[in-house]
């Protein structure tokens, strides 16, 4: 038995920056929490590149949500939007940095390790996108589609790094 489900775009967000993926923590010692006395591993990001990305996610969405409200009702919005909650479907196209060794006149794949891991992209991605009160929470995203390209090569491509993401709510099984 095959489902569709009915979608509706409610949220594009435009992000212009190097996507980092969200990868391996590293262990960086331990510290002791002042309250419990416990005593805990401290981890921490081995990419430095997460966080600046992150937070142009966070800020991109904030945009999108101020912008997707003022089409809707006309006025900006005084108490905040609110973020999209249920069955949520993304669908994002990352654009990639092209290393200069690459083939100019013909297209070429981003499966290099260089331009990051598509799953860990989505991580990160959706972390700044909760962070920036996109969604509820990212967990509500059970649906994903998710496209790593260079610039160009694309029919969503950016001309520069960064990313294009859409997210749609889903409507009843049918």
């Amino acid at each position: 038995m095959t489902t569709t489900l009915d979608r509706e775009l409610r949220l594009t967000i435009v992000v212009d920056g190097r996507p980092a993926p969200q990868g391996s923590k590293r262990y960086a010692g331990h510290r002791r929490n002042a309250s419990s006395g416990r005593v805990s591993a401290v981890l921490v990001e081995q990419s430095k590149r997460v966080k600046p990305w992150r937070a142009l996610v966070t800020a991109a969405t904030q945009t999108a949500m101020t912008t997707a409200h003022v089409q809707q009702y006309g006025g900006y919005p005084m108490g905040g939007t609110q973020p999209l909650d249920g069955p949520l479907e993304a669908e994002i196209v990352f654009t990639v940095l092209k290393p200069a060794s690459a083939p100019k006149r013909r297209r070429t794949w981003p499966t290099t390790r260089h331009s990051g891991d598509v799953d860990k992209l989505i991580r990160s991605t959706f972390d700044g996108i909760a962070d920036g009160g996109g969604v509820v929470d990212d967990s509500r995203i059970i649906r994903v589609t998710a496209t790593k390209t260079f610039p160009g090569e694309h029919p969503d491509a950016l001309t520069q790094p960064g990313a294009i993401i859409r997210l749609y709510t889903l409507g009843d099984p049918t």
